[in-house]
């Protein structure tokens, strides 16, 4: 191994290079915190269970609410937000076509969920019902919506509540969603606004605490019903988490992002694959893990209170009975590559949504949702961010560096993530990382105590990862 000047870690040294980076961003920092109520709704990025990766659009109240009561399980390791993904409104899921699945919705256009799937929702209850259930768990409930106006509404020309326009006067024909067929986008005017007010209010009378708005934040940005939306929240009178996909969002648009959303898709979808099949050119659908370390080194620099670069649900575990894309199945990822994902997540401070039927959780899932260690990383890390430079025997390998405070005592995290298709063995010293002051360091893992000055040899599987935590007064 090459021998470094003064047992210095060269990667390590690169920490004040990234910390003037961060100043650089400082424009970016100051239109953050014009948004309180942001970071106020979001402090930490956001954890919980979405549906569609193990039921894409057709999940159904049963189901939903066996997966919830797992959840609330685990409250305690913070997780929180359990969301029902697109399709709730849909009679037939499985259709074709906007004809074949039929939208439902009310006199004034607002959809509403199919009471054959949800029958808590009948004589117009809404979702109202099981946002009281999903509470009295001590969980909070989010919804899936594709941002505009449902094009049967539309041609029926309705009339928008609590206003004196018509569904006509709020659609941008010219601006659907190129990859679903349901909608029509939304006019920037007053017309338009008067539209998803009246869809928040509504949401506001149901008590959502989450929104995921669909086809919004790229593939088209749009940034005015992005404002648009934001704006409704804010006049519906209850605060509500607002999360925007797909990506991958621009990075010239994160201040925008970031002033009107809490969460923002930094990928296109991201399924079950270490890394994604040759596509068409200009796609990255679908996304795969591998790629996921580019784009977290990217993003992480705008990762703050109230503004969550996201890299989407996280497809582990068993993805059945009807998953978004591809047959019933267990994750195609190796556990190996299971634990890495969870990890990067973490020390990118990604929101945590898990993909997986909660029902069917096995042991190696269930230690995952309870690392207090890695959880806290993404909960309460300071200055994550990844190594750079890293010297011979790391061409393959990525490392991240992260710091959690718990009363009078630090410890700093670093994760190593082997991204070659063969094992990896690494051999260091903590001196080489700069860290010859510290204490005992531990592993994650177990928690085994080495002394500060002891040299450690890493073997990584094929994509595995491992992370050591040195503690420091």
């Amino acid at each position: 191994m090459q021998t470094l000047t003064s047992g210095k870690f060269l990667g390590l040294r690169l920490t004040l290079r990234w910390k003037l980076l961060m100043g650089g961003l400082a424009a970016f920092t100051a239109w953050c915190a014009m948004s309180g109520h942001g970071q106020s709704l979001a402090p930490t990025p956001p954890m919980g269970w979405n549906s569609y990766d193990a039921y894409g659009l057709s999940i159904t109240e049963q189901e939903f609410k066996a997966n919830v009561t797992v959840l609330a399980g685990l409250k305690q390791y913070g997780w929180e937000y359990a969301v029902i993904d697109a399709g709730w409104y849909m009679q037939n899921p499985a259709g074709a076509n906007l004809q074949q699945r039929k939208y439902v919705s009310d006199k004034n256009g607002l959809l509403m969920p199919v009471v054959e799937r949800f029958p808590s929702a009948a004589d117009g209850e809404g979702l109202k019902p099981l946002a009281d259930w999903v509470h009295a768990h001590g969980l909070k409930f989010g919804i899936h919506i594709m941002r505009g106006i449902p094009k049967d509404v539309v041609l029926a020309n309705v009339p928008i509540a609590d206003s004196s326009f018509h569904a006509a006067e709020a659609a941008d024909v010219d601006e659907g969603c190129g990859w679903d067929d349901g909608n029509y986008g939304i006019r920037d005017n007053a017309a338009g606004q008067a539209y998803y007010d009246s869809m928040f209010k509504l949401f506001a009378r149901w008590d959502i605490d989450l929104i995921k708005a669909d086809c919004i934040s790229a593939r088209p940005f749009r940034p005015t019903e992005i404002r648009q939306i934001a704006e409704a929240i804010k006049n519906s009178g209850r605060p509500m988490v607002l999360s925007l996909s797909p990506g991958p969002s621009a990075l010239e648009n994160a201040a925008y992002l970031a002033q009107y959303s809490q969460t923002w898709r930094a990928s296109d979808d991201h399924w079950d694959l270490w890394s994604r099949a040759q596509n068409t050119p200009g796609s990255e659908f679908p996304f795969g893990l591998s790629e996921a370390f580019d784009r977290t080194e990217e993003w992480i620099r705008y990762a703050r209170p109230g503004a969550w670069p996201d890299y989407d649900m996280m497809p582990l575990g068993w993805l059945t009975p009807r998953p978004g894309m591809g047959e019933p199945r267990e994750s195609r990822l190796t556990p190996d590559e299971q634990r890495t994902e969870f990890t990067l997540w973490a020390f990118a401070r990604s929101p945590l949504i898990l993909g997986a039927n909660l029902t069917k959780l096995d042991d190696s899932m269930r230690s995952l949702m309870s690392n207090s260690m890695l959880i806290a990383v993404d909960q309460r890390g300071l200055d994550n961010h990844p190594v750079r430079n890293l010297p011979a025997g790391f061409e393959h390998v990525r490392v991240w560096s992260a710091t959690v405070k718990a009363s009078a005592q630090s410890t700093e995290y670093f994760a190593f993530f082997n991204l070659d298709d063969k094992p990896v063995t690494l051999h260091f010293s903590w001196g080489q990382f700069g860290r010859l002051g510290k204490n005992d360091a531990f592993t994650l893992s177990d928690g085994e105590a080495m002394a500060p000055t002891a040299p450690v040899d890493i073997t990584l599987p094929v994509h595995g990862s491992a992370v050591y935590g040195l503690q420091t007064e």
